[in-house]
């Protein structure tokens, strides 16, 4: 199943995530691997991409390269060149829903899964952690609407499948992520995946482990039981857990 780094928030820019970056870099089982970073969800924000040659070029090692994909149509090879020719990728967070179409439209979600299937580290924050799941707890429409919102079911890649949440334990201008991601997976069943700031899910190949760069930061299964809805903390270990005990409903 390739290797993915599903990380819930936190400013990476300010080394808020630094722990979790070092596992990042340290699955590519590199000196100084190739790293990508893909911006879309942010508007190919600049500082976020300096941000990220900061942290991943000068403090881990990394020999960093961008793909901008807004305001600009790199043609297929080109997308195809990057991504298959990196050791990891880095998705950006921000706006989920504007960064599923641009992908699909240029064909970056084919390209992104061909390197999953080559071994090609997967990673990303927030939005960058809902793409490789199925479906995700997205706060997209706030970039449309800011005074009139609701979060949304924004379809991903499928690599992973549940439902995710990013920043479980945070809020969007004043509404509380937790709640609503609640009432979500009442609505539409199935697992859901929560992860909180400040941690991870890390997914290699048949396994997964937890960890955060933060005390108290979490992941949990989420899941509809009966009329309610279950928050079930997911144990943080050093060693890998098998993938279907977090994807897989009680029976």
């Amino acid at each position: 199943m390739g290797k993915i780094v599903a990380i819930g928030g936190g400013d990476m820019r300010e080394s808020e995530t630094l722990s979790i970056d070092h596992e990042v870099f340290t699955l590519t089982g590199k000196s100084r691997p190739r790293a990508l970073f893909i911006p879309t969800a942010s508007h190919d924000s600049v500082e976020y991409w300096e941000g990220f040659q900061r942290i991943y070029g000068g403090e881990l090692g990394c020999q960093t390269s961008v793909l901008y994909l807004l305001n600009q149509n790199p043609a297929p090879e080109v997308i195809d060149d990057l991504i298959l020719s990196s050791d990891l990728i880095y998705v950006g967070g921000g706006n989920t829903l504007k960064m599923m179409r641009r992908w699909r439209k240029l064909g970056v979600d084919r390209a992104l899964e061909n390197a999953h299937e080559a071994g090609v580290v997967l990673a990303g924050l927030s939005a960058g952690a809902i793409c490789w799941f199925s479906f995700g707890h997205s706060d997209s429409m706030a970039d449309y609407h800011p005074d009139d919102w609701r979060y949304i079911r924004v379809k991903g890649m499928g690599l992973l499948d549940s439902l995710a949440c990013p920043h479980f334990n945070g809020e969007t201008d004043g509404f509380k992520r937790d709640q609503d991601f609640m009432q979500m997976v009442r609505k539409h069943g199935g697992m859901g995946t929560a992860i909180d700031n400040h941690c991870a899910l890390v997914f290699i190949d048949g396994g997964f482990r937890v960890i955060s760069s933060r005390t108290g930061a979490g992941a949990y299964k989420v899941y509809r039981d009966g009329e309610g809805v279950t928050v079930e903390e997911i144990p943080q270990r050093p060693d890998l857990t098998p993938i279907s005990r977090i994807f897989s409903l009680p029976v």
